[in-house]
This record gives structure tokens, C-alpha cells and sequence, in this order.
């Protein structure tokens, strides 16, 4: 396995000893003199070759964010596993051509591959278009059933200890599976999910889906076990293990949305890893029109209400330090109080990276002053961020309601929104202009905040809303 050191992350020599520094987010390790030597073989920048006893240092590097994995097509297996590839379909006779098309160009053998094609009713030449193509075609059993009580027919019917999910709109590339398959190495992952990039690039809303789709999970490499966060990966892109995929009784049929986070979740929670690559592309035509995208916004907000309660355990969190949160408080009187409090709030910040530096500088960490502020800085920036979004998401449709009886709201709902909107439009950079981003944001959060309403109000339950407050990462407030 090869490695790099993590963006960001850079190595530094100070009195003779030897520092990995991150400075997003702010975090120094010492280093003993045989793992610098390790991680020196890739200061300019090539990869890290490491051997299977220096893996296992390595590997601890990537858990603490130092470094990344660096996989190749060479890693794949002597002996190559049989993959089933099961794609639902309903009336998409021409997207599934395409699909079926790009998978004839699959770089992966032949002779290892079986294609499953599930009809779900379809009226027009979906199952002729898959015989045509040589694929296994099979009913769904009804005519609706939706995609999850298709893939699980189809994956019935598998016969490769590997399952490939891909959806009928989109295309894969020819690495798709022998970039993903080296993951199933590792024999307590259970399941792998590849990169998921936008088809089409002609209107506003493909770009904006370009970069902002939730099925993109994007550059850098992700892994979940335990613990209770919410990372999952879609189905539009998903290799699993069929003995993992049967024993935790597969997707559930009544689910037309969120079906892969209740699958991937469940693994989770089983003990099994799941793991996303930036790697293995497919291609996905996401819906361009205004009414078609906030339709299926609408639709993935509905799921967090079911999604809650099949996984109560697994509630959003929030990290807000009480320091970072009596600095924001400050600032946000600021304007009503003559601009003391954001005096006070300079204040804080510097007397709190004044007395970091003092404990920093006995431990010999070479971290000064001046980087220890300017992550203060960057740790309330997030803050400020995440609570934007957070009321953006969710309570959009709420905020703009009050706006219309209550004038000075639209100038607070107007201030969150921008906020959050500058930060995903700086660090997505989109082919959009800021305004046109903005504007699609905004009915890209009214949409699903509306759904995620909808959901929890069908349900009758709105743990949704309900968010875990830590002090610091794993600490509860």
C-alpha cells in the first residue's frame, strides 16, 4: 500500500526533533527519528511506499488525519472475485442502453462478471433494450415496487460474491470495479462506495449538481465502523460484500429513499467497515429541471423522518466549544451595544491563544502564537458556518414564514443564508456565479427542509430536529 502525507499537513524539524503539523484543523505529532524517516519519503511530494510492517504505522497516521491511502489498479487481487452487477430499471429503455453500453467497456474480466437487470413494470423497451445487451433481466415481482425491492430481487438472483449497485441513469467508468475491488482486502469491510460525478454540465442546476449533489462524497477517501455518526454511501455506486448484504437482510422494500443509509447503517452497526473511495467514477445524470431537482430534495428530506426511527442512536452533533460560543454571542450583540462586546470577544481570542502557546511551548511543540490564533479564528468560522447551514437546511421555510410578518427577519434570514451559501460556493467552486448559486441553494434547503418536515410530521415523530451539543469532539456540553 502506498500513502502521502494528508493536504495540509507538512513535516517540520525544530531543535533537532522531529513534527508532523497540521494546520487544518491545528494539530502537531511528534515523530521519533525511524517514522520521520518514513514519512520524509514523501516531503516532494511521491508517494510513500510503505512495507507491511510500516503499513501499520502508517495506517495510525491516516486514522489521526495525517496522511491518506494511495491506491492503484495494481493492488488488485492475484485472484479476482466473481461480481454481479444488479441495476434496477423502470421505463428508461434509453438510459439503460447507456448504462449497459459502458458496462461492455469494463476493464474487469469478463469471464468474472454476471449483469442483472430487475424490470420494475416498465411500459416501454427496458427489457428488450436488456436482452439485447446480453444481461440477465428478471421482475421485480410488481409493477412500483421502487429501486430498493428491485436490487434485492436482483441480488437474489446474484450468484458473485461481490455486489456491484448501479443505477440504470448512469455510466460507469472502464476502472469502475477494478478500482473499488483492491478494498475488499480488508476482510472487515463490508462494503465500498465509489465517486459519483454529474453526466450533464448544459444548465445552471447540472452545475450546481456538479458540485453540491449529496450523491458526491467527494476527493478525499472516508471510512465507518462503529460509533454513531451519520457517513453512509449511495446506491448508485456501491459494491458489497453478497454474505454481509444477505445476513443484514439486504435493503428494505418499502423504502424508495434513504434505502442505502438504513443499509449502510445497518452494517455499521453490525461491526462491519464501510469505506468511501474517490475512485472507481460513475457517471449520473442528475434531474436538470427546477421542479425535478426540488422534487427529489423534497423526497431525500422525507427519509430523515423513517431514518430517525429505525436509528435513534445515530442524531446529528454539533460541536460548539464554550469559549468559541461566548466569543459568537459577543459579536452578535455587537452591533446593539456600541461594539464593546466584539472588544471583549478580541479579547477572549487572544488571552485563550496566549495561554495555549504557554502550555504548547513547555511540551516543545513548534506552533506560534500567531498559528494558534489564526486556528482560533478558522475553529469560530466553522462554527459561525455550521450554525448557518444548520438553520438554513432545516428551518428555512420557518425563517422566511416569520420574515413575512416580522420585515427584520429577512434581513437575518438573508445574513445566514449568504453566509453559508459563500462558504459551499468558495470551497465547491462551482461553474456558477455566486448569485445564480445562491439562488438554487436556497431551493435546494426550502426543499428538503419542507421534506424533512413532511417525513417527521407523517411519522409523527421529530427526533430529526433534535441535535447532540459536545463541548469538543466526543464530549458532551
Amino acid at each position: 500500500m502506498n500513502y502521502r502525507l494528508s493536504h495540509n499537513v507538512e513535516l517540520v524539524e525544530r531543535d533537532g526533533e522531529m513534527f508532523l503539523m497540521s494546520k487544518t484543523p491545528l494539530c502537531v505529532l511528534r515523530l521519533n527519528r525511524s517514522l520521520a524517516d518514513l514519512v520524509g519519503r514523501g516531503i516532494d511530494g511521491s508517494p510513500i511506499v510503505a512495507s507491511e510492517t510500516e503499513q501499520r504505522v502508517m495506517e495510525q497516521l491516516v486514522a489521526k488525519g495525517f496522511a491518506e491511502r494511495v491506491r492503484t489498479i495494481s493492488d488488485l487481487p492475484a485472484t479476482l472475485p466473481e461480481v454481479s452487477i444488479v441495476i434496477p430499471v423502470m421505463n428508461r429503455a434509453d438510459e439503460l442502453r447507456r448504462c449497459l453500453a459502458s458496462l461492455s467497456r469494463l476493464t474487469y474480466p469478463r469471464e468474472k462478471l454476471h449483469i442483472v437487470v430487475v424490470d420494475d413494470g416498465s411500459s416501454d423497451d427496458s427489457q428488450l433494450v436488456a436482452r439485447e445487451c446480453g444481461a440477465l433481466l428478471v421482475s421485480s415481482g410488481g409493477t412500483g415496487r421502487g429501486p430498493a425491492a428491485a436490487r434485492n430481487v436482483g441480488a437474489a438472483m446474484a450468484s458473485g460474491e461481490i455486489l456491484a449497485f448501479i443505477d440504470s441513469d448512469c455510466t460507469a467508468s472502464e476502472a469502475w470495479l477494478c478500482e473499488l475491488i483492491p478494498a475488499f482486502a480488508n476482510p472487515s469491510l463490508a462494503a465500498v462506495g465509489g465517486q459519483v460525478d454529474g453526466m450533464c454540465t448544459e444548465s445552471a442546476v447540472d452545475r450546481y449538481e456538479a458540485a453540491m449533489s449529496s450523491l458526491s462524497l467527494g476527493s478525499r477517501e472516508r471510512n465507518g465502523n462503529s460509533g454513531n455518526d451519520t457517513f453512509y454511501l449511495p446506491s448508485c455506486n456501491l459494491l458489497v460484500r453478497r454474505s454481509a448484504f444477505r445476513n443484514a437482510g439486504g435493503f428494505k422494500d418499502s423504502m424508495h429513499v434513504g434505502e442505502d443509509v438504513d443499509l449502510t447503517w445497518r452494517l455499521r452497526d453490525e461491526g462491519w467497515t464501510i469505506c468511501y473511495l474517490p475512485a472507481g467514477n460513475v457517471l449520473h445524470e442528475h434531474r436538470s429541471s427546477v421542479r425535478s431537482f426540488m422534487s427529489r430534495r423534497f423526497d431525500y428530506g422525507t427519509s430523515e423522518g423513517m431514518l430517525q426511527i429505525l436509528h435513534p442512536g445515530r442524531r446529528k452533533r454539533m460541536v460548539i466549544p464554550p469559549l468559541l460560543a461566548l466569543v459568537l454571542v459577543l459579536c452578535l450583540i455587537a452591533p446593539f451595544a456600541r461594539f464593546w462586546p466584539l472588544m471583549a470577544a478580541t479579547g477572549l481570542l487572544a488571552v485563550d491563544a496566549a495561554a495555549v502557546r504557554l502550555r504548547i511551548a513547555r511540551q516543545g511543540l513548534p506552533i506560534t502564537f500567531t498559528a494558534i490564533l489564526a486556528g482560533r479564528m478558522r475553529a469560530l468560522g466553522s462554527l459561525i458556518y455550521y450554525l448557518c447551514y444548520h438553520l438554513v437546511r432545516y428551518y428555512s421555510t420557518a425563517l422566511i414564514a416569520v420574515a413575512l410578518f416580522v420585515p427584520l427577519f429577512w434581513a437575518l434570514f438573508g445574513v445566514i443564508l449568504i453566509c453559508a451559501a459563500a462558504v459551499d460556493h468558495a470551497v465547491k467552486k462551482p461553474r456558477l456565479t455566486f448569485p445564480v448559486f445562491t439562488g438554487i441553494y436556497l431551493l435546494e434547503q426550502v426543499a428538503y427542509g419542507t421534506g424533512v418536515f413532511w417525513g417527521c410530521l407523517t411519522r409523527n415523530c421529530f427526533s430529526s430536529y433534535k441535535v447532540d451539543i459536545l463541548r469538543q469532539a466526543g464530549v458532551p456540553a
